[in-house]
């Protein structure tokens, strides 16, 4: 490649992130006493009112992760407005990068279905009439949740690489990741919790990802304690509006998605896509096959 070329390509680059760049605003908004953020993103002449995507990222994580920024670009691009919302995970003006596994967790698996509703009640006090949430990851879950609840004004569902859960996969999977049983330690918070110490810390104790860290025992039993819901499969049914549910076949995460969708999916209410060569963060062409998916479903 020559050194004009490369100059050019360059140039071309910088330009085409500094028009994303100009169109992203950042938005906050106070709800539970916590300010949220989020990153607006409208299509070239679009509105509010046009329709908008609700993105909410995996666990820990946050809005900026490379699967949340890239998709807020593709679609975009294909003419949608986006609103990627950072959840808070307990911590007030929480910026975009992951939780430090060495913060203690105070957070629960269902606030973020509450600040899902407060970021849908903000989009429909600035005019948008045709809200469609998308989750990725255990963001799929909480989207999934909030979206079954019959009150919401939302349009579609979209949840890519949706959580499955057993009561057997969760125990041994705690069992590997911190070689300790679940079951003490879960049964050290629920004894917390009925005692009214549900606020009382929990120190060196395995929580979701985090090694010898500290949690809430409310916290702890909110990731933690066996609850079917967990099970996003078991949720589609009691969301009464077109749901579109993708994977990854090389997805080693939740591996099991494919064979718990494929009997429930009508390719009508219910749409399954199988995205080849995607892992659960659906990278480089696979996020492309993503959009594309997206914007047919929200287009039909």
């Amino acid at each position: 490649m020559t050194a004009v070329l490369k100059t050019t390509l360059a140039l071309f680059l910088l330009l085409a992130f500094a028009g994303i760049a100009q169109a992203m605003e950042k938005i906050s908004l106070k709800a539970n006493g916590l300010t949220l953020n989020a990153n607006l993103q409208l299509a070239k002449d679009k509105k509010l009112s046009d329709g908008v995507i609700l993105l909410t990222h995996g666990t820990l994580a946050h809005n900026e992760m490379e699967i949340i920024k890239t998709l807020q670009s593709l679609l975009m691009e294909r003419g949608h407005n986006t609103l990627a919302i950072n959840l808070s995970l307990g911590i007030d003006n929480r910026g975009a990068s992951m939780y430090d596994c060495n913060t203690p967790h105070k957070h629960h698996h269902l606030d973020a279905v509450k600040e899902i509703g407060a970021w849908v009640n903000w989009l429909k006090s600035k005019g948008a009439t045709k809200i469609s949430v998308l989750g990725h990851s255990r963001g799929a879950n909480q989207t999934a949740r909030y979206a079954a609840r019959p009150d919401t004004a939302i349009d579609r569902v979209i949840l890519v690489a949706p959580p499955t859960w057993s009561a057997k996969k969760s125990q041994d999977s705690y069992q590997k990741s911190f070689n300790t049983k679940l079951a003490p330690v879960l049964a050290k918070a629920q004894k917390l919790i009925a005692s009214g110490k549900g606020d009382r810390m929990m120190e060196n104790i395995g929580f979701i990802y985090c090694a010898d860290t500290t949690a809430t025992a409310s916290a702890f039993r909110s990731y933690h304690t066996p609850e079917r819901a967990r099970h996003t499969p078991g949720l589609l049914k009691d969301i009464k509006r077109p749901v579109l549910v993708i994977a990854g076949a090389n997805d080693q995460i939740v591996k099991d998605l494919p064979a718990a969708l494929k009997p429930l999916a009508d390719g009508k209410n219910l749409q399954f896509k199988l995205v080849e060569d995607a892992d659960h963060f659906f990278q480089d062409f696979a996020a492309e096959e993503v959009a594309d998916l997206i914007d047919s479903f929200l287009k039909n």
